[in-house]
């Protein structure tokens, strides 16, 4: 089931994580096997067992600019389908739009993966259990959480590589808000909003865990993200096993382009996750190197606080990323999470 296992202290000799970043100038190209090989280089445990895979569906958008090309799903859908898995859903839970069927229909998704009638489920409107959060960063003690969700092998999250006006970035680890159900919750997932983004973000991402996350970076999006900003030709696709550092990596690209060189100052408090917890295999590592324009965020100046703590107890286990990375984009990174590297205390 995807409701996490992983311990929330590992031990500390665990080996590096690798994050893959491959060069997709546009989505006409074999996406299949470009996703196919890097997924090769994982070994990843799916023979058998039902994926789930997790896009970022936001709104009607034939442009293809707010929501997960539906050629890197249906890429991946392949794909692990050629691994040997015995079942591949899509599902999203849109947190904009209640119509996710009109969501389908603009994006056009039928064309790309065909019938949907057992590819796809609406994850705000599955059956939902409730489900006690392992961690309490933020107010939140339970959710109920979609069937869907629970009952599959190997999650994988899939966001677009986008600039948000509260988050920073949204990414693997955002993109979870998509599984917490609009029918329990309503529209726009205002619980998690009220409790705390960066502190829901940790408690979701301990809680369900994505086993693999593919960052669509072919065609990001910079400035006021994630609804309103403009397209942003980054041409990488981001792939991992652990997300935070899929995340990490992705912020790391798509701000400075060459994950080679990280320089001191405002990524000091980042930098040690890219020294010591990341290795690039070695594809494409310097394949892009855009720089993201940052968005501004209204009544603020485009400048934000620093973030603030759930309370005095985790700031032992939770390390942040700056807010304004160089002079490109606002990120916030909850790290040694999604690893499960989280104080019991918590």
């Amino acid at each position: 089931m995807a409701l996490s296992t992983h311990p929330l202290l590992p031990p500390s000799n665990r080996p590096p994580s690798r994050v893959a970043i491959r060069k997709a100038d546009g989505y006409d190209g074999d996406l299949a096997e470009l996703i196919h090989e890097t997924l090769l280089e994982f070994q990843l445990p799916v023979a058998g067992k039902s994926v789930l895979l997790k896009p970022n569906l936001v709104q009607a958008d034939p442009n293809y600019v707010i929501n997960t090309h539906p050629a890197v799903i249906a890429a991946a859908r392949e794909s692990f389908l050629r691994l040997g898995a015995a079942r591949v859903i899509v599902a999203e839970g849109p947190g904009n739009e209640r119509d996710t069927e009109g969501i389908l229909e603009a994006i056009r998704l039928r064309n790309w993966l065909g019938r949907l009638d057992e590819g796809f489920v609406d994850l705000n409107l599955d059956d939902v259990r409730r489900v006690e959060l392992r961690t309490r960063a933020s107010k939140l003690r339970q959710l109920f959480l979609p069937a869907a969700v629970l009952e599959a092998d190997f999650l994988v999250s899939m966001p677009k590589m986008k600039t948000h006006h509260w988050a920073g970035v949204t990414l693997s680890l955002k993109n979870l808000f998509g599984v917490v159900p609009g029918s329990c919750y309503g529209w726009p997932k205002n619980i998690l909003h009220w409790a705390g983004i960066e502190n829901s973000i940790l408690d979701l991402s301990t809680t369900v865990r994505p086993d693999f996350a593919i960052v669509d970076g072919i065609v990001a999006m910079e400035g006021n993200g994630p609804i309103q900003g403009t397209p942003k030709p980054a041409g990488v696709l981001v792939m991992g096993d652990d997300p935070v550092a899929v995340d990490a990596t992705a912020v790391v690209q798509a701000v400075l382009g060459n994950l080679g060189e990280v320089p001191p100052g405002p990524l000091t408090s980042m930098s040690w996750v890219w020294s010591d917890s990341l290795h690039a295999i070695p594809f494409d590592a310097a394949a892009a190197r855009p720089r993201f324009r940052r968005g501004d965020r209204a009544g603020e100046g485009g400048r934000r606080p620093p973030p603030r703590l759930a309370s005095r107890r985790c700031r032992s286990y939770l390390h942040y990323s700056g807010w304004a990375i160089g002079d490109a984009l606002m990120a916030i990174i909850v790290v040694d999470v999604a690893a499960g590297r989280v104080g019991n205390s918590l």
